[in-house]
């Protein structure tokens, strides 16, 4: 995707799942979630080990959100891929984003086969200050 339609499609998300998402504050998933926040979009942390994150109820996993997010946000490793884009798919996300780092071609593809926007090995924060600022 282009910059152009990256910048597009940001302006569009209101909501993001953040799998992974971390209770640290040192953590790079925490401060990508803080700073999603800071810029308007409602997150919903995805890590089973914390009940809540950032003032904001965690879930196990994407299945039990209560409504489908925008983007399906991934800190995990590339192995981990496969079951989040799956889920991202069945609960009707609109796009998957893998963080700098994560990529996972098949899981990809079949994300994009199923409509979902996919931007993978990026940063959505970082993606997000040097397009909209």
């Amino acid at each position: 995707m282009d910059d152009e339609g990256l910048a597009a499609f940001l302006r569009t998300v209101r909501t993001a799942a953040v799998v992974g998402c971390s209770p640290r504050p040192d953590r790079p998933s925490h401060e990508v979630a803080r700073y999603l926040q800071g810029a308007g979009v409602r997150v919903t942390p995805v890590n089973p080990a914390a009940a809540e994150i950032l003032g904001e109820r965690s879930y196990p996993d994407l299945d039990a959100l209560p409504a489908a997010p925008d983007v399906v946000v991934v800190f995990r490793r590339p192995e981990d891929v496969p079951p989040v884009a799956a889920a991202a798919v069945r609960r009707g996300a609109r796009a998957l984003w893998l963080q700098q780092g994560i990529t996972h071609p098949a899981a990809e593809a079949q994300a994009r086969a199923a409509g979902l926007v996919v931007v993978a090995d990026r940063c959505i924060m970082v993606e997000h200050r040097r397009l909209l600022g």
